[in-house]
């Protein structure tokens, strides 16, 4: 059955202020999307982020990882700006971490991995942006 977003859990999601999200392919790089869709969460939403590279680059002053279980402390969120081919992986260990929910951007779908974090307990949205769900309903404005 192909997973299917929950408003509700996008909402819960993004206005929880203060949530700790590990932006998973966030690198100092400009052209990529999740410099600025990270900008939005931390000063827009008011969330914390934490960026998770392979080099384990600082982006937006916020010290980065290299992998997720490098990050002391509980993560609320996994947004994930990797291929599909490469999503699965990410979502494992999100759900080895005990992340409380995994976000696959907007074009990232893998229904598998999407379905091991739901039934390990995680809230998952796939395949869209904060932004874009941002615009799409003030409301959810901080």
């Amino acid at each position: 059955m192909a997973h299917s977003n929950d408003p509700a859990t996008i909402s819960a999601l993004l206005t929880n202020r203060g949530a700790r999200w590990a932006v998973v392919g966030l690198s100092p790089n400009p052209r990529r999307a999740a410099v600025g869709v990270s900008k939005f969460l931390r000063d827009e939403l008011g969330m914390g982020i934490i960026p998770v590279n392979l080099g384990a680059q600082d982006v937006h002053g916020e010290q980065g990882y290299r992998k997720l279980a490098d990050i002391p402390g509980q993560i609320d969120v996994v947004d994930c700006f990797v291929n599909s081919q490469k999503v699965g992986a990410v979502v494992d260990q999100a759900i080895e971490v005990g992340a409380k929910a995994v976000w696959l951007q907007l074009g990232v779908i893998d229904e598998a991995a999407a379905q091991r974090a739901a039934e390990a307990g995680l809230d998952v949205v796939m395949d869209t942006c904060p932004v874009i769900e941002v615009r799409n309903d003030r409301s959810l404005r901080g």
